[in-house]
């Protein structure tokens, strides 16, 4: 039986007046499959990673010019350009941005307020997946063909940072049913004001796993550096660790890669206030 191609594949002949007329997202991925040579399947990128000089320039992976491999380019926003290509934000689009006003909104019910939380943290979640390494494969389908597509690795685990970082770990069980979760709790020490590590618990072998670490807010940046370091302790290297997050300062942002400049950062927002309300108002504890 022949092969299927994968679903960025371009099936029949070049494109017509009817092609023309589909969202540039679709088009975008089609031509990845006419350009890429080999019918092997091609990676949608949807960030722009910024260059030295602070302007956005396309990752390796991605489309530019007339480079057309099927990446579909978001620009880098400020301030998150000037912090380096290990932030990545999530595309923007009005989607999210309902999802963030309603976080923001002091007056959003609380229903309203987990509802629209809940569907913001599985975007992160889903996106945070997809930074994950995967292996090419082969199916065979229900009618005889042949399926080429990608499965993930295994060895991967969530760490949540307690307590607003508990709030993401069912939308990291939704994606990956029997994935381990690892907790931290983090606290500032009254007399000192700095973070201080009161409970770790992890996987035995952590150590060769790559870790989804959540935390939905970054203010400071302390905290998940505090985390990061007790991770380090425990052989877990800061490249295989992605942070999950919401919400970034760009203090908190560029205080946690200038510490660790091979982590990523995975959020939705970069702006100089964040809803450091989320925890509380998330567990009902405002």
């Amino acid at each position: 039986m022949e092969a299927m191609p994968c679903r960025n594949q371009r099936l029949g002949p070049a494109p017509g007046p009817q092609d023309e007329q589909q969202p540039p997202v679709v088009l975008a991925a089609a031509a990845a499959g006419a350009g890429g040579g080999g019918g092997g399947c091609s990676r949608l990128i949807r960030f722009a990673e910024p260059d030295e000089g602070g302007e956005s320039s396309p990752s390796p992976d991605s489309s530019s010019g007339s480079n057309n491999d099927g990446g579909v380019l978001v620009e880098a926003r400020s301030p998150a350009a000037e912090i380096g290509a290990q932030l990545k934000l999530l595309p923007m689009n009005d989607q999210i941005r309902e999802l963030q006003t309603i976080i923001r909104d002091k007056t959003a019910s609380r229903g309203d307020f987990v509802f629209s939380a809940d569907r913001l943290i599985r975007l992160v979640v889903e996106e945070g997946l997809n930074q994950l390494p995967y292996t090419e494969c082969t199916v065979t389908t229900p009618t005889g063909y042949k399926y080429e597509g990608v499965k993930f690795e295994k060895g991967n685990c969530g760490v949540s940072i307690m307590r607003s970082g508990e709030a993401m770990e069912q939308g990291l069980r939704d994606c990956c049913r029997s994935i381990r979760i690892g907790k931290i709790l983090i606290q500032s020490d009254e007399e000192t004001q700095r973070a201080k590590v009161y409970y770790a618990k992890f996987p035995p072998d952590i150590y060769r796993r790559k870790v989804l670490l959540m935390y939905p807010i970054l203010s400071t940046g302390n905290t998940v550096i505090e985390a990061v370091k007790v991770l380090i302790e425990h052989g877990v290297q800061p490249s295989v660790i992605i942070l999950l997050s919401l919400f970034s300062t760009p203090h908190g942002a560029k205080s946690i890669i200038q510490e660790f400049p091979e982590i990523t950062i995975l959020t939705t927002e970069v702006h100089p206030v964040a809803p450091t309300h989320f925890g509380q108002k998330y567990f009902g504890t405002d």
